[in-house]
């Protein structure tokens, strides 16, 4: 079992943590890539990856925490992870409960609130369940969002959108004159969020893989051969460094 990792202590010192936590992104997104990999380079199951990837999501929280990020979004489970083999998929979405159960305490102490992203109807009850449990627990809270990708995938989102705006078209609580990017962001799962400002995918894969298509317009991108399981809070913050170093144009000069 995953051993858990203790949270920052806020009334430490922060000498000791060199990034500017001024010029940490306001919301990062995480393709999390590479369990399996990691998995059968050792000899073992792909579930033992995925089982493993759990405590790096706990250092990439705590290393978030820590820099006052506003925001987390991480790909936990895609439209298109359905077809991998059923013990894989029955295994990986048994962890976000498991995952919960370990941490959501020091999560709570920390001001973390949970989300979920995706079309969870469509998920296991157990998953629903468990996720839905920790959103209510932290829903008042006001610090980092954690956001879980579960059952997402950005073109299915744009979709539901694009039906949900006809239909309110139809009955006039939407004109066409009027819709713009501002209204459609409206209609999207991460509606009322900041747009991520850095994506980050492990793993080596260098594609998008279906995953917040309309929202990483303007997203910094930052690609890494580590496998997710192996990703530490060292290459987060190299990460966030080549984030820093970078100049945000919008289109302009």
């Amino acid at each position: 079992m995953s051993m858990k990792v203790p949270f920052f202590n806020h009334k430490q010192s922060k000498e000791s943590y060199q990034f500017p936590e001024e010029a940490a992104p306001e919301h990062i997104a995480i393709i999390m890539d590479g369990n399996g990999r990691w998995a059968q380079k050792r000899g073992l199951p792909r579930v033992a990856g995925h089982k493993e990837g759990i405590s790096t999501v706990m250092k990439v929280v705590k290393a978030a925490v820590k820099l006052n990020v506003k925001a987390l979004t991480l790909y936990t489970f895609s439209t298109e992870n359905w077809k991998r083999p059923r013990p894989e998929v029955d295994f990986i979405l048994k962890l976000p409960k498991e995952f919960l159960h370990l941490y959501l305490p020091e999560l709570i102490s920390n001001n973390v609130r949970i989300g979920a992203i995706g079309d969870m109807e469509n998920l296991p009850a157990h998953t629903r369940e468990a996720v839905q449990f920790a959103i209510d627990r932290t829903r008042n809270n006001d610090g980092l969002r954690l956001n879980f990708a579960l059952n997402y995938g950005s073109r299915h989102e744009l979709i539901k959108a694009m039906k949900e705006m006809y239909a309110d078209i139809n009955n006039e609580k939407l004109s066409l004159e009027e819709l713009d990017e501002q209204h459609v962001s409206q209609y999207l799962y991460t509606a009322g969020m900041p747009e991520p400002d850095l994506l980050i995918r492990t793993g080596g894969e260098k594609r998008l893989s279906n995953f917040l298509l309309w929202q990483l317009a303007y997203t910094e991108f930052w690609f890494t051969d580590v496998l997710w399981p192996d990703f530490s809070e060292k290459e987060f913050l190299q990460a966030l460094e080549e984030y820093r170093q970078r100049k945000r144009r919008y289109g302009g000069i």
